[in-house]
């Protein structure tokens, strides 16, 4: 059952854009609207209000209270029938739990050929019953701000964690579906889809170590507890060596004179926090090399005792990996990745590195030229070394990307043409375009939200009406964590009739259907069966961190304007969304994003390209006050901008994913480093290994010296894994440039290009191999691709990532 245990798409990319320069812009002006038939006006008027929620104020508080007189009492958070008061979690949990120990004694009692059958989608069903608590709790704890209704979804949380553990441990579970999955007549009986799910349960299973004899176990389950305890202290503890550094203030010519200002000093030197933005703003500009190597190295070097975590984190992934019968933590962790191997990441890594090298070596030669005029670029007979060292790079970068803007152009021109309400209204516009479906607001009954400024929107299609629900909590606010995010907080799956018989008899007790009743008073579809079947709707939250719309509207107040990061962003959290929306399937355990690590973030990486297409941007790209559209070279300007350092980061992401992988291969437990000296209790040296990845991968080696693994807090959440982003952005480029065209003449916004990629990727969510998936949307360029391996992977590899002008 541990597959339930889901994350929230937090994109690190997408962190590191929301750290961008931020313009408090805010709020609303509407274009006119032409209507035909009743249709298109219904149609017309949605898109218009879709606009109008995110870009007014006073229009979205006339919107949501518009049908506050319908609704007789709190229908509860996301209409959850329990969740009309945090004490609702304690009974939302007793009934579950109800429900799964029923379902639990069905499976074991299973002794029928029939019996069998159905066991997939009873271990599903069970699934899901622990899903709806988990995801529910796990982000009302980290988003509402009720403290009560936190406390109440932490308790709920444990509860329904500790009654997973106590089915990980139900070997009667695990033997039941061995004996269907040896059946014959049992498999060939189940779809696809069942057949996936069912691997994926007997995996989940086998890393629960419920095959092991008892006492192994006990250690399984005590190296998990202690795998879990270094890594929140590793990510929480994070610190550098030194926490400060005292600088003559002379020597820090160059700096921003607004953070020095901000800045302690004391007799003539400069306080300078080596955490924080104040050390990277001075790395980028300090003019004098001794000094930026002085904050480089203190910024890079963490704390020993921070290293000695890392290290004893590693040490128990290797072990607890032995103990499954793994060579390395990294093999147990992509045997059901698309990768499968760690030859195969280092492929993947080798052949994307090769590619990625000419333009790497034309931006060292660039940057110099600046160091070194006399030379243009070229080693010569100097009398100094032409090197760019590792303090060098980001002051040389800064130079040579940043030009000024034309003195004729405002600041803000270009997020002028990106009020948040358009950018929303686009992104539904590019849907129906792509795939039939469409936002509709849709005013929020009481209780139903965290928050008076959370919109929510219904997703329709075309034909099979509404599919889905998407919390849109888009605005900053105290105390909200600000970093993107995509929640699923309930996935697509089939209730029997059934399922829905069995709530048939507490009908007396509400005001919902039965069928309402079985989703918890969450949405639900019309009946797709003669039988009255329907599907739970996939429920989503999407978190982003944008400033707020002014209280009033008016001809001189901007709505909420989206700089091209953030708009980015957006389109970046809306595939994880449509991924969810459209990847509709009958079981619960590979609906949308429920797929492998690797090709989870291929819908939102391809929907970045859309955010900048001449055709998407056609749809809805506005000025806010004057109505005037967009000029495309204003977008091809910045684009231009953001892909200058495209190779260094292509190249700083491949080091990463390399140390990731030697970080967690059989050295650990062998010890050493590959490079000199041994560390740690049983000779893993990680610093070693930083600094030979370093030299075997980067072009400009790191200095001697740091600790830099100390901060690498994603080898927590993507241990073994942190490929998967690179991995799929080549995918996503190769998508785009195969299926879309690039772009090229409105082939962004054709409806067969979407219909392909939402029959081949899209609605399979995690039902088919990823491998089938790409192979069938790239049909001839694909070929051979389908079984996967480490050639396909070094296939990938060089494809690079793509980039303008390539």
């Amino acid at each position: 059952m541990s597959k339930t245990l889901q994350q929230p798409w937090t994109c690190f990319r997408c962190i590191c854009r929301q750290r961008c320069t931020r313009r408090n812009l805010v709020t609303a002006a509407a274009a006119a609207t032409i209507t035909h038939s009743p249709a298109s006006y219904i149609r017309d008027h949605d898109d218009q209000d879709l606009r109008n929620i995110f870009d007014s104020r006073p229009f979205w508080h006339e919107f949501s209270k518009s049908r506050a007189g319908f609704y007789k009492q709190n229908v509860g958070l996301f209409q959850n029938q329990y969740l009309t008061s945090p004490e609702g979690f304690k009974e939302y949990a007793r009934v579950t739990l109800l429900k799964c120990r029923r379902i639990v004694a069905k499976v074991l009692e299973i002794s029928t050929v029939d019996g069998y059958k159905s066991i997939v989608q009873d271990l599903d069903r069970l699934s899901d019953l622990l899903c709806r608590i988990i995801d529910l709790a796990d982000f009302v704890r980290s988003t509402h701000p009720d403290p009560a209704f936190q406390n109440s979804a932490n308790e709920a949380h444990a509860l329904m964690f500790q009654y997973m553990n106590t089915l990980n441990t139900t070997t009667g579970l695990n033997d039941q579906l061995e004996k269907a999955l040896a059946n014959s007549e049992v498999t060939l009986s189940w779809t696809e889809e069942e057949e996936t799910v069912a691997r994926l349960l007997k995996k989940d299973f086998s890393q629960s170590a419920i095959d092991l004899p008892r006492a192994k176990r006990e250690t399984f389950v005590e190296l998990s507890s202690t795998i879990s305890e270094l890594g929140s202290k590793f990510v929480d503890e994070m610190r550098p060596a030194k926490m400060s550094l005292a600088i003559e203030s002379g020597r820090l010519k160059g700096m921003n004179p607004m953070f020095l200002k901000q800045l302690q000093s004391r007799r003539g030197h400069v306080i300078l926090p080596i955490a924080g933005l104040a050390a990277q703003n001075a790395i980028r500009y300090v003019e004098d090399e001794a000094t930026r190597k002085e904050i480089y190295i203190a910024s890079r070097t963490a704390a020993d005792a921070q290293v000695q975590v890392l290290e004893a984190l590693l040490r128990h992934r290797a072990e607890l990996a032995k103990l499954s019968g793994f060579s390395s933590y990294s093999r147990m962790t992509l045997i059901d990745k698309m990768a499968q191997s760690p030859e195969a990441v280092n492929k993947f890594l080798s052949a994307l590195s090769a590619d990625n090298a000419p333009r790497m070596q034309e931006e060292l030669k660039c940057m110099l030229a600046l160091k070194y005029p006399s030379s243009s670029g070229e080693p010569g007979n100097m009398s100094v070394p032409t090197a760019i060292n590792a303090w060098d790079r980001e002051y040389y970068r800064q130079q040579l990307f940043s030009k000024p803007a034309p003195p004729s152009r405002k600041p803000d021109f270009l997020p002028a043409y990106f009020s948040l309400g358009t950018v929303m209204q686009g992104l539904s516009r590019l849907f129906s375009r792509l795939y039939g479906v469409r936002f509709v607001p849709r005013e929020p009954a009481p209780g139903e939200t965290w928050n008076p400024d959370v919109r929510r929107l219904d997703v329709i299609d075309e034909a099979d009406g509404h599919i889905a629900v998407v919390y849109c909590d888009l605005f900053a606010r105290d105390g909200k964590n600000p970093n993107p995010a995509h929640f699923t907080l309930r996935c697509s799956r089939l209730i029997s009739s059934s399922e829905i018989a069995e709530s048939s008899s507490s009908l007396h007790l509400h005001n919902l259907t039965a069928a309402q009743l079985a989703n918890d008073g969450m949405a639900t579809s019309h009946p797709v069966d003669p039988s009255g079947s329907v599907y739970q709707l996939p429920t989503i939250a999407l978190i982003c961190d944008f400033p707020s719309p002014p209280p009033s509207s008016g001809p001189s107040q901007p709505p909420t304007l989206l700089p091209l990061p953030s708009l980015l962003t957006l389109f970046h959290e809306m595939g994880h969304a449509i991924h969810s929306i459209l990847g509709r399937t009958r079981l619960q355990n590979v609906s949308g994003t429920r797929c492998a690590t690797d090709f989870a973030e291929l819908p939102s990486v391809l929907m970045e390209r859309f955010a900048t297409d001449p055709a998407v941007l056609a749809l809805f790209a506005r000025h806010w006050e004057t109505d005037a559209p967009l000029p495309y070279a204003m977008v091809a300007a910045g684009l231009q901008s953001e892909r200058r350092s495209e190779a260094s980061d292509t190249e700083t992401q491949v080091l990463l994913a390399a140390v990731d992988q030697a970080y967690h291969s059989e050295m650990v437990l062998r010890g050493g480093g590959g490079g000199g000296g041994g560390g740690g209790e049983e000779g893993f040296d990680s610093t070693a290994v930083w600094h030979a990845m370093s030299a075997r991968w980067a072009s400009v080696p790191e200095a001697p010296g740091t600790k830099w693994q100390g901060f690498f807090g994603h080898l927590v959440g993507y241990g073994g894994s942190y490929y998967s982003y690179l991995f799929d952005r080549a995918i996503a480029a190769k998508v785009w440039e195969s299926v879309f065209r690039g772009g090229r003449e409105g082939q962004a916004v054709e409806r067969g290009n979407g219909e392909r990629f939402k029959r081949e990727v899209l609605r399979w969510g995690g039902s088919r191999n990823g491998w089938r998936c790409v192979g069938g949307v790239l049909a001839e360029e694909g070929r051979g691709l389908e079984d996967g391996g480490e050639r396909a992977m070094e296939e990938v590899g060089k494809w690079g990532v793509g980039g303008e002008g390539r």
